[in-house]
């Protein structure tokens, strides 16, 4: 309220007293800016909390990139990924090792993308490309490990096919596009690292921009 009405502020003991609307127009512009301001609260307050975890979990990851530098990092990728590639190509037909294989050269792009931007880029490049690349490095592990590991399915593409049927139901029915999914793709096998793939790149924007609104409202010590 004080930052259209300046007499709001603090003058609760002065002469002046505070200011009061007199007038119907004065009265409406009031209480209007009253109301989009608690809106705004209720909806900005949850997102800016999300936004100072994200912040601080990324700062986090960010001291572990600058510990082991962008070539340690992708060496750990290579090898994460390249236990996993393996496990495939032993266990798996060799159709879902070409997936799995795939996957993880997308996994070990990304995590070396995402440490590269994070430690060149500014914050537009963070937002717009560090954060996408780094979800896509978090997500993908447990599905490929789940592809690879039977006994991990009921616990992560179980749920993530329930979420894409979600997804689908009551995001994407606008235009037909659940219907042009479903009647054109397939979820099982490598699906489910494409999909997760999709997903990280809205995602790591909304995080981003959440972050971004939180160091607006506070500034990080080290922005």
């Amino acid at each position: 309220m004080e930052i259209v009405f300046p007499r709001q502020r603090g003058r609760g003991h002065s002469v002046m007293g505070k200011w009061k609307p007199e007038t119907l127009p004065q009265k409406v512009a009031y209480y209007a800016w009253s109301l989009f301001g608690t809106l705004g609260l209720l909806v900005l307050y949850p997102l800016t909390v999300v936004g100072f975890a994200t912040r601080y979990y990324a700062v986090k990851l960010d001291s572990t990139r600058t510990r082991f530098g962008i070539v340690g990092v992708t060496a750990l990728a290579v090898l994460v990924w390249g236990a996993l590639t393996v496990s495939a190509y032993i266990s798996l037909p060799f159709d879902a090792f070409l997936a799995i294989a795939a996957a993880s050269l997308v996994a070990v792009i990304s995590t070396t993308l995402a440490a590269i931007f994070s430690k060149f880029g500014g914050r537009v490049t963070s937002v717009l490309l560090a954060y996408p690349f780094a979800m896509t490095a978090i997500f993908l592990p447990p599905v490929v490990a789940a592809l690879v590991t039977p006994s991990l399915e009921p616990h992560v593409l179980d749920p993530s096919y329930d979420f894409a049927v979600w997804i689908l139901d009551n995001v994407l029915f606008v235009g037909g596009v659940n219907e042009w999914l479903r009647g054109n793709f397939q979820l099982e096998g490598a699906a489910y690292a494409g999909m997760w793939v999709g997903l990280s790149f809205p995602l790591g924007w909304f995080l981003g921009i959440l972050v971004a609104l939180a160091n607006l409202v506070r500034p990080s010590e080290e922005a």
